[in-house]
């Protein structure tokens, strides 16, 4: 049985999440579905210009995963682009750079980094909550944090 995927870091949430070749209704069209994650890839590596290495360590991946999660996002893109498919950017599992979790039993707040996150870093305690759950929040499958916009 394969291990769970690891939460990726995300710093920048879509405001426009779906695209449609113009002049084409809707229903006719077939649909790629882009999750958040593959979106960040594309932006880190092809936007901003990074290295594989330092998107895979903003993103709080290995270089191999990075490499594979791009692949996916361009692969998706080339088919919408290629066979007039609209594209949707939804899901996937990440948590969105910047957001704390808070200690219950010491009161210590900090980002989590997904390896370590289970416990707080100044008490060892185990009642994390996060703080603050806002729009766009992804939602981690492996240490079940869930926010606002999933």
């Amino acid at each position: 049985m394969p291990r769970p995927p690891k939460c990726r870091r995300v710093e920048f949430i879509p405001g426009i999440t779906y695209f449609k070749p113009a002049a084409v209704p809707l229903r006719q069209l077939e649909e790629v579905v882009l999750a958040v994650e593959e979106l960040e890839a594309t932006r880190l590596k092809d936007i901003e210009g990074l290295e594989q290495e330092d998107c895979a360590v903003r993103m709080g991946v290995s270089r191999p995963t990075f490499f594979r999660i791009l692949n996916a996002a361009r692969g998706k893109i080339a088919d919408a682009l290629i066979n007039g498919k609209a594209i949707r950017v939804e899901g996937g599992v990440y948590r969105l750079a910047g957001a704390k979790v808070h200690c219950e039993e010491c009161g210590h707040e900090w980002e989590p980094d997904p390896a370590t996150d289970a416990t707080c870093p100044s008490c060892g305690g185990t009642e994390i909550l996060e703080v603050l759950p806002g729009p766009g929040r992804g939602h981690c499958r492996r240490h079940g944090r869930q926010g606002g916009n999933d």
